[in-house]
């Protein structure tokens, strides 16, 4: 089991990954990351994440087609903002498009409540639907190959390669599009595309399993990033406490709340914050792999009284985990292989 733990958190063999959108995939010296998640590879190009991030509001965005601009933007704009927004977001006329460009940062605010009043909808869900940003997987080594394989380093270029000197990491970038939101259980199905299959052939992955386990699994493990690292990787004992008939509200604004419901694992062990997405794995003795049972989705708080004081006592101590039972009918035909 030993040798099977390394190989989670083993760049070569690890199946966990970061998701994040990137602003200007295209354009190195403009590209902009943002939205951090877990996402884990479960075979055929399906990446598993959790739901809630794509629903949360990005705020501000980093460029935007001058079209969507003048159609949707400046026409809810009073001559002040209007002002402000062709100062922030000056044109390219080259890409048609306007980049952030905000010296004064106490602007930053004003055009987040400008988009906010306006009702300009910067939900990452949207951003992706209209091209603004998209995501992708992170995807590092410590050499400049793509898995040791120059035959698949060839299939990436200056857009989708580059050198991180300060991390002393080598980073590809491999595009994903989202297949399905489950928000209800906060799961999310991505598909990788615009790929070479010998790269999606050659991701690791980790099989899925459906059942439900006993509160007395021994073999039991979270997969996620390090402790305050977003390149390493870290597998920890976990242990389910107890189970949860869950009901949740995750506030919306703009698409209107919706509910997390059904069945959760209650998680005791160490989480860190950031570690949404992050799989929760089973050692399979008798098939003597690790297999993928539940994805990590909240965190869990208990207040705790110190001093006889509860304000700011939050502790939290456990993890709700979403398992992959309560979506095993949506997504098992993805896990098929197609048929001629």
């Amino acid at each position: 089991m030993l040798t099977g733990q390394l190989e989670l958190t083993n760049e070569q063999t690890s199946p966990l990954f970061r998701l994040m959108w990137i602003h200007n995939a295209t354009e190195p010296a403009r590209r902009h990351y943002d939205n951090n998640i877990c996402a884990f590879h479960i075979g055929n190009g399906f990446i598993l994440s959790v739901a809630h991030n794509i629903k949360t509001e990005a705020l501000i965005f980093k460029s935007i087609d001058n079209a969507i601009f003048t159609a949707d933007i400046l026409p809810h704009l009073n001559p002040t903002q209007t002002q402000l927004f062709n100062q922030c977001y000056p044109l390219d006329p080259q890409t048609n498009k306007r980049y952030i460009n905000i010296i004064n940062q106490a602007d930053v605010q004003t055009v987040v409540d400008t988009l906010k009043q306006i009702n300009f909808d910067t939900r990452w869900l949207t951003l992706t639907q209209r091209n603004i940003c998209n995501p992708f997987l992170i995807i590092q080594f410590k050499n400049n190959q793509f898995y040791n394989d120059p035959t698949l380093t060839g299939h990436f270029n200056g857009n989708t390669y580059f050198h991180e000197p300060a991390i002393n990491r080598h980073t590809f970038l491999v595009e994903v599009e989202l297949v399905d939101a489950y928000y209800n259980e906060d799961i999310a199905l991505y598909k990788i595309v615009n790929t070479h299959q010998d790269i999606i052939s050659r991701l690791p992955s980790i099989e899925v399993d459906f059942s439900l386990l006993d509160d007395n699994q021994p073999n039991f493990y979270c997969l996620q990033s390090s402790p305050n690292s977003e390149v390493g990787k870290l597998i920890n004992k976990a242990q389910i406490e107890g189970y949860l008939e869950h009901f949740g509200l995750f506030p919306d604004r703009i698409g209107g709340n919706y509910t997390f419901e059904g069945t959760r694992y209650l998680i005791k062990g160490y989480f860190r914050f950031g570690s949404s997405g992050a799989p929760y794995v089973f050692f399979d003795i008798e098939n003597n792999k690790f297999k993928v049972n539940a994805i990590q989705s909240e965190a869990c708080p208990v207040q705790l009284s110190i001093d006889n004081k509860r304000d700011g006592n939050f502790q939290y101590v456990n993890a709700i985990a979403s398992p992959l039972n309560i979506i095993e009918t949506r997504l098992q035909p993805h896990l098929t292989p197609a048929t001629v």
